[in-house]
């Protein structure tokens, strides 16, 4: 499927790497990083995005949040297949005019949600079925920022749309909503604790509650100075606790505890994931099965809900109240 790669940072340079010989061209608004990307790779660099389209049959947008929607809508006016890197729009109101576009387009739009292909994740989503309803929900989340944030585009509120429970705390909603459904009230304060980034937020907590009764609760921040990633999920007959994403998240693990009837401590099985990160591999090659038809993770309806959730926890935090999150 011939691919281009709008946006060659980190993230954009790796969606480009496994697209491999089906890469056609690249395009980075700094002219030496798509230049440098397209070298390593054997494609074209192209000065301007739209004079590519015609030439493949989907793109990755890896772009900064504000520049993103616009290129979207383009691809998919034209029927091209788009993997969009998380979050889908700076708000609710782009993402739902993304997801409107989708609906009448002839390609897909899949959000870049990476963190559900990471093998503690998945498996843990697997096992879900067999521990009974979900109880509550518990994830930490975050790293140490760096200093400069404000000079970059992520410190640029324009650009952004939102700190770091736009950039983290999308993930944290996304897998949340995964495991246990749409969430009906949000709480949430934010604060902008150490770096220089107002009116963006560096720190963020949040309450979530259910309309089956479910809790969760989830922390995200640029002030977690040593990597973390943590999401654990509470049901009825045991528990789901993953840990790390490789890296310098540390080892990725899966606990499973499973309530014994007798009571007492519970049967525990581990799993640990060693190697390197294979989510990207994985959430391409399901990108390539939705354009084939297949069903798929992060699809329109799963980016919604995710910026659903963060609507009405920027709500919640600019009000000081419990909002609801819409439909």
């Amino acid at each position: 499927m011939r691919t281009g790669v709008i946006g060659c940072g980190l993230i954009g340079s790796r969606r480009a790497r496994w697209a491999g010989t089906d890469l056609v061209w690249v395009h980075d608004t700094c002219a030496e990083a798509g230049e440098s990307l397209a070298r390593e790779c054997g494609v074209a660099a192209l000065q301007d995005w739209r004079d590519g389209l015609e030439r493949v049959e989907a793109i990755v947008v890896a772009t900064p949040n504000g520049v993103a929607p616009a290129i979207v809508v383009q691809a998919l006016e034209r029927g091209l297949h788009v993997l969009l890197e998380k979050p889908m729009g700076r708000n609710l109101q782009e993402a739902r005019h993304l997801a409107e576009r989708a609906a009448v387009s002839s390609g897909v739009l899949k959000i870049g949600f990476n963190h559900r292909y990471h093998p503690a994740v998945s498996k843990a989503h697997e096992l879900l079925a067999e521990l009974g309803p979900v109880l509550s929900l518990r994830a930490r989340y975050g790293h140490g920022g760096r200093p400069g944030y404000e000079n970059e585009w992520r410190g640029n509120p324009e650009l952004a749309g939102g700190g770091v429970l736009l950039d983290q705390g999308v993930h944290i909603a996304d897998l949340m909503g995964w495991f246990g459904g749409p969430p009906a009230t949000a709480y949430a304060q934010i604060r902008t604790a150490c770096w220089p980034i107002a009116p963006l937020e560096d720190t963020a907590f949040a309450l979530l509650t259910y309309e089956s009764g479910a809790l969760a609760q989830f922390h995200v921040g640029w002030t977690q100075w040593k990597n973390l990633f943590s999401l654990e999920v509470f049901a009825e007959m045991g528990s789901l606790h993953m840990e790390g994403l490789g890296g310098s998240y540390g080892p990725e693990s899966l606990r499973c505890y499973r309530r014994r009837p007798q009571g007492g401590a519970p049967d525990e099985q581990r799993w640990d994931f060693e190697g390197p990160d294979s989510s990207w591999e994985l959430e391409w090659r399901d990108f390539l099965g939705a354009t084939a038809g297949q069903p798929y993770w992060g699809t329109p309806a799963d980016g919604l809900l995710a910026m659903r959730t963060l609507e009405a926890l920027y709500a919640s935090a600019a009000k000081g109240l419990v909002c609801p999150v819409v439909t």
